[in-house]
């Protein structure tokens, strides 16, 4: 389903890109007995219904233009804000969410644990260092980029 999700994000680059949005993420996924195209758009102040609206109806007349069918089994297509809970999956992601309270989920357990949540506080090409609360004590954790296996916004309760 790699090249449906290609064919698609080239799809819908130019048409975001002409309306100032930003494509978040993308997929195609079947659930049960029903395929979903979902398309994730935000901008910066965020995105609302009728920008999804609009995003939704311009993508769906290009998808229905396509010869060949780009898509040739029927699916649903869902264009929607990534939430306040965002992935962060590109670098320039990451560096917008400096200073900001993220989520961070690891192949393997580092000081025996895989999920950490702090500000993300300094970027290298090798770490990211979150500002985390341990024990009532603020500490800086050095996470090395290959260890991880996630990242995206979190809500701080």
């Amino acid at each position: 389903m790699s090249s449906v999700v290609e064919k698609v994000t080239d799809l819908v680059e130019p048409i975001l890109a002409e309306h100032h949005f930003e494509l978040v993420d993308l997929e195609f996924v079947k659930e049960g007995k029903s395929w979903y195209l979902r398309v994730f758009i935000d901008k910066i102040g965020g995105i609302n219904i009728e920008e999804c609206a609009l995003i939704s109806d311009i993508l769906s007349e290009k998808l229905d233009a396509q010869d060949p069918d780009l898509i040739p089994q029927a699916y649903y297509l869902e264009v929607s804000s990534p939430g306040a809970e965002r992935p962060l999956k590109t670098e320039r992601d990451l560096q917008r969410s400096l200073n900001k309270y993220i989520h961070v989920s690891l192949y393997q357990p580092l000081d025996g644990q895989k999920i950490y949540e702090g500000n993300l506080v300094e970027i290298t090409s090798d770490y990211l260092v979150l500002a985390i609360m341990q024990k009532q004590r603020q500490l800086k954790l050095k996470i090395p980029r290959k260890q991880i296996a996630k990242t995206r916004l979190a809500i701080k309760f």
